[in-house]
């Protein structure tokens, strides 16, 4: 018997009984869709992690400061005197809050960043109409604002907010810009937010202290060193190793993919022993097929046929149920994605690899479950099998 043949009569056995046979591979598509959804949405949680944290910025450090005794962060001057040290480019302190926003019949509550003029260029901002901060404004202290792109919607909405005046938590500002629309990045939003100079923020706010500074090394390669530099400086200043935190954007990415690949792979192993347990029912319900063809076997030796024409019937029988159950499970894993998609922001996709897998272990379960039922099946005898009722 070849394997067309026997692929030709384990569909014919299979739609012969075809309640029972969709009932075996239910086990199987549910795996399948499971491992193949959960997978999808762990590959869209990294891709998604990833281009936010590319958007911070271009060869950036970030440095944390937690403080240690009296000193709990940086002055202004310690801040920016970091862009002298060796592969730096541009540095951006920053000093944020929450803040409530007033324009007329309008009230709202978002975030307040106080930053200096490199702000912008180190974290990938551009302005959409008007103008950034300038060294003037920090100078003098100006009650000036950049609106981001969320926050000018929900006060002016069509409105140009360009000269408007706005209240900050009471204190009347002049909006001279716009941002443009960026998107939420890690842990914050950076359209839900608002830009001012960070003298006028450090007043507003009456906090002196700077515990976040954005640094922009001068290129890929020299970031390492960059990080080197600016961890010497803050060991001068702190004393302490445990006050500060250095990150740079290769980091972040390492950590979030170690998180999200660790995630994706326990998930997927989780929803995988569904798939097991739909081979299990596989195995049962061939054993039941043996049972049931007992005379069938003994006909088909008492013709000629060998122990191997059996064994390979039951196992392609077998593979074909619980390979057509996966491809079920896969389409459906599909559908699931491509409506994700549709209707939010989460980006899914099954890869051509992800299905791939997905069918071969399928397939793989049907012929590991399908050995013992078709071992039993190949090693009957004949004179038994036809004596059977």
């Amino acid at each position: 018997m070849g394997l067309l043949q026997a692929f030709r009569l384990s569909v014919s056995a299979m739609l012969a009984k075809k309640l029972r046979s969709f009932l075996t591979m239910l086990g199987v598509i549910i795996g399948v869709f499971s491992v193949v959804a959960l997978i999808s949405l762990g590959q869209g949680a990294t891709s998604l992690v990833t281009e936010q944290v590319q958007a911070i910025g271009s060869n950036l450090i970030v440095v944390n400061i937690t403080g240690r005794g009296a000193r709990s962060g940086l002055t202004l001057e310690e801040a920016l005197a970091l862009a002298s040290r060796p592969g730096v480019s541009a540095v951006a302190p920053m000093l944020s809050g929450q803040a409530t926003y007033k324009y007329q019949a309008q009230n709202i509550s978002a975030s307040l960043s106080g930053v200096t003029p490199d702000y912008n260029a180190v974290r990938n901002h551009n302005i959409a109409y008007g103008r950034s901060l300038v060294a003037a404004d920090l100078d003098h202290r100006q009650e000036v604002a950049v609106l981001g792109s969320e926050v000018a919607q929900e006060l002016f909405g069509r409105e140009n907010p360009l000269g408007a005046n706005i209240r900050i938590n009471g204190n009347a500002f002049t909006v001279i810009g716009v941002l443009e629309e960026k998107g939420d990045g890690i842990g914050e939003s950076n359209d839900n937010r608002v830009l001012i100079p960070l003298t006028t923020a450090q007043r507003l706010l009456r906090n002196m202290n700077i515990s976040t500074i954005y640094i922009q090394a001068e290129s890929p390669e020299s970031v390492d060193r960059a990080v080197v530099s600016v961890e010497a400086s803050l060991k001068q200043i702190f004393r302490d190793e445990d006050a500060f935190g250095v990150f740079n954007q290769a980091d972040l990415l390492s950590t979030v993919n170690q998180i999200t690949g660790t995630l994706t792979l326990m998930l997927g192993g989780i929803a995988a022993i569904s798939l097991l347990v739909g081979g299990i029912g596989i195995m049962n319900i061939m054993l039941v097929s043996v049972t049931e063809r007992t005379r069938e076997i003994g006909i088909c030796k008492a013709l000629g046929a060998k122990k191997k024409d059996i064994l390979y019937q039951f196992l392609i029988e077998s593979a074909v149920i619980s390979g057509t159950g996966g491809l079920i499970g896969l389409m459906l894993g599909q559908l699931a994605a491509t409506l994700v998609n549709r209707f939010s922001d989460f980006p899914t996709a099954v890869t051509f690899q992800v299905a791939v897998l997905a069918l071969a272990f399928s397939v793989g379960v049907g012929i590991f479950f399908g050995i013992w039922p078709a071992n039993k099946a190949a090693d009957l005898n004949p004179v038994e099998a036809l004596r059977a009722q």
